[in-house]
């Protein structure tokens, strides 16, 4: 996220540290001296009489306070942004600029058509894709890097609101041809007798398999581990089964090329697909319009009748929501 110049020298410096963790880091990125960085962060200090920073071995950690004002200096930047964007474009036609993310199993082929069928409905629209892993999706957006985030969770996610929330289960995804593509359900101790290829570690479809073999005493031995799917997806032949969501093998399904089915597994089923934007922050139209039709996309490409935004209200839409020209 990069500071207007509507912030003062030690705000923008104390935002700098706050995102880099340290001083030097900060400093190099504002080109100037670690210790004009220090000075403005002592300067800030002792003008709201609190400390910021706990100074650590590991790097500048932010105090209970800190996170307090780092919290609403990233909604005054994302906001500043918003008008500044406005002021640069007033008078003439602009692109409609949206920052999205997602995590790596959309990209392959949810992101693609929703991206052109976005741009066809809005003229002028300009979209900016990040892909990255789950962790990083919910920091772009906590950080005002992206505007929306699209990632499969099992937890809360602090300091985002859920524009939308969906079941999204782990699925078994084969050939059609597969022994057991002809079965409506299938079970774990099934699917463990074939040659599995699932998502590192760290994937929230490995994790909930992992939890649910475990709690039924069943071991496999996969035969392909990334963190990669769309490298997966092409390797997908008979008698191989694939541990994913619907979303990310739509395109296989549209095209004939594999078949899912559902686990008899209560704990595959713990999982959802969020559709995140910065809590509190106020939504420009062009966001706003770009998360009502990827709720919509979601819900006619899971199969999932479209929801509105979650209990945490409506999408608030800023003096701009009227469709842009272009």
């Amino acid at each position: 996220m990069a500071c207007p110049p509507l912030l003062s020298t030690p705000m923008r410096h104390f935002l700098e540290v706050a995102q880099a963790g340290s001083v030097h880091r900060a400093a190099t990125r504002l080109f100037v001296a670690p210790s004009a960085v220090s000075r403005q962060i002592a300067k800030l200090e002792d003008g709201l009489g609190t400390p910021l920073f706990e100074r650590q071995s590991r790097g500048m950690v932010l105090t209970a306070a800190g996170q307090r004002l780092a919290g609403h200096l990233r909604h005054v930047v994302l906001d500043a942004e918003q008008v500044l964007d406005q002021v640069r474009h007033l008078g003439r036609q602009s692109a409609a600029r949206v920052r999205v993310c997602c995590t790596e199993g959309f990209a392959s082929g949810f992101m693609p058509a929703f991206m052109q069928a976005f741009m066809a409905d809005t003229p002028g629209s300009q979209i900016e894709l990040l892909v990255g892993s789950p962790d990083e999706v919910a920091g772009w957006v906590l950080r005002g890097d992206a505007d929306i985030g699209l990632k499969y969770a099992v937890a809360p996610e602090p300091g985002l609101r859920v524009a939308h929330a969906a079941q999204a289960p782990v699925m078994a995804v084969m050939a059609p041809d597969h022994p057991l593509a002809g079965r409506s359900v299938v079970t774990l101790p099934e699917v463990v007798g074939y040659p599995l290829l699932v998502g590192s570690q760290g994937m929230t479809a490995r994790q909930l398999f992992d939890l649910a073999c475990s709690a039924r005493g069943l071991r496999y031995t996969p035969v392909f581990v990334s963190n990669f799917s769309s490298v997966m997806l092409p390797l997908l032949r008979s008698p191989q089964v694939l541990l994913s969501g619907l979303l990310t093998v739509h395109h296989l399904l549209s095209a004939g090329q594999a078949v899912v089915r559902p686990f008899d597994e209560p704990v595959l089923t713990q999982r959802r697909l969020l559709v995140l934007a910065l809590e509190g922050r106020t939504l420009s139209g062009p966001v706003a319009a770009c998360i009502e039709r990827m709720i919509d996309f979601v819900g006619r490409h899971s199969g999932e009748p479209a929801a509105p935004a979650s209990a945490a209200g409506p999408l608030r839409a800023g003096p701009d929501a009227a469709t842009p020209q272009g």
